[in-house]
């Protein structure tokens, strides 16, 4: 009788082979690595976090390559020898002020990012004029106009009794020790729109206004009765030194017409650039300012084109713009480049900009602020075309477009040190020349 086969064994399954245990990495004394990746929340946290590192950083790269491009594109100024030692030299005005709804500060910070980069480079010499009110650099701009025109009818020396200011005693001084004046082109720069519309304004009231301030407002007597002990201010406060009060303005944007220019009116004035101010507020804003701030690099080359056209004293007319306006009352009026220069910043300014202020009493220390901001720019023909404005040439734009920078000018903190360490360590393993050509010159 057969034997009956036996049945096959049942297969049994395959070992697990352990995974790797990374004994290397421990041996180090490093930990070992993931066995998997992190999970789905934890890849779009760190994606998004690197995204944005890499953004902010390439674009502050690029803003420092921008800068320094525009920055050596003028240095050569710098390096030319001085003719005459106790000469003046061109010295360029830097106008700036608070932007709407903000402080002096944040206008300060965009002129050192920004201008003072290429300034410095180029070894020019500048003066500020800062306002922190609206109409401080209207004021600032008139005097200075009126300050020329004076100096034509009058001279200081010849009236009596009356005590020189520390600029004609400047002035006097430099006359005696034979120091001339900077006959050149100087130049004016002006750091934002609204700064821009109060620099114009202010070239008006210094050409077509008066000489003379206009007169002061009567003073309204009230009967009051006697203060009360609890009512006086302290001597402190008395004390405080108070800010000079704002010039009143000479005329008004109405007395254009009716006014002329002076008979030694210079055919050109100090050539002029605007310089782009972004600058917005509000939480619902949020986006546009986040898109401002990765694309500084942009707003770099602009700003630093144009201060280059300002070292580099290239300047032309302003131009007259076509009218949009379609009716025919308007079609005859004349828009001029000034009006339109960075007329894009007033969508950013606040709403309390363009709202009227109530009317005040107005009495022997009151100030009368003229709304310059929130009212349209008027254009005198005559001042128009003796404007003019800084303007880069196309060859000096593609000489600067071919400079090339330097990967250690513009890197950040941590590769610089990077790199100083890399080049330390690489130095000290550095084989030294042996041999008796080398011993020989040693011991000479």
């Amino acid at each position: 009788m057969a034997e009956p086969t036996p049945s096959p064994a049942p297969a049994q399954p395959a070992p697990k082979v352990p995974p790797p245990r990374n004994d290397a990495f421990r041996m180090l004394g490093l930990p070992a690595l993931p066995r998997k990746l992190p999970s789905r929340n934890w890849m779009i946290f760190w994606t998004i976090t690197a995204s944005v590192s890499a953004a902010i950083i390439y674009d502050k790269r690029e803003k420092k390559r921008a800068t320094a491009r525009w920055a050596h594109a003028v240095e050569h100024l710098r390096k030319e020898p001085v003719h005459d030692p106790l000469g003046q030299v061109r010295k360029l005005t830097i106008y700036l002020s608070s932007p709407p709804g903000d402080g002096l500060r944040i206008a300060q910070d965009h002129y050192t990012d920004y201008v003072k980069p290429i300034l410095a480079a180029s070894g020019l010499d500048w003066e500020f004029v800062q306002g922190r009110r609206e109409g401080d650099v209207r004021a600032v701009v008139a005097e200075k106009v009126r300050k020329i025109r004076r100096g034509w009818e009058t001279n200081p020396d010849e009236v009596p009794d009356r005590e020189p200011t520390k600029d004609e005693m400047i002035e006097r001084h430099r006359k005696m020790r034979g120091i001339e004046d900077y006959s050149g082109v100087r130049g004016d720069v002006v750091i934002g729109r609204h700064t821009w519309k109060e620099y114009v304004r202010g070239l008006h009231e210094g050409w077509l206004g008066p000489l003379t301030p206009p007169p002061e407002p009567e003073p309204v007597v009230e009967a009051t009765l006697d203060p009360k002990p609890e009512d006086e201010k302290p001597a402190e406060e008395e004390a405080k030194p108070k800010r000079p009060p704002q010039p009143r303005p000479y005329n008004t944007t109405n007395d254009y017409p009716a006014e002329s220019l002076p008979l030694l009116t210079p055919s050109e004035f100090n050539p002029a650039v605007p310089i782009r101010e972004p600058h917005i507020l509000g939480f619902l804003n949020t986006p546009t300012r986040m898109y401002r701030f990765f694309n500084r690099r942009k707003l770099a080359d602009e700003i630093g084109r144009d201060v280059a056209a300002a070292v580099l004293c290239t300047y032309r007319e302003f131009k007259q713009l076509p009218n949009p306006g379609t009716d025919s009352a308007t079609a005859d009026e004349q828009v001029y480049e000034q009006e339109k220069e960075l007329a894009w910043e007033e969508k950013d300014w606040l709403k309390s900009v363009w709202k009227e202020d109530e009317p005040k009493e107005e009495g022997p220390t009151s100030e009368v602020k003229e709304k310059i901001l929130a009212r349209p720019m008027v254009i005198d023909s005559r001042v128009a075309s003796h404007m003019r404005r800084f303007e880069i040439t196309p060859e000096e734009e593609a000489r600067a477009r071919q400079i090339v920078i330097p990967e250690e000018e513009v890197e950040g903190w941590t590769k610089g040190k990077l790199r100083k360490l890399y080049r330390w360590g690489a130095s000290k393993f550095e084989k030294q020349k042996t041999g008796p050509l080398v011993d020989s010159e040693e011991e000479a």
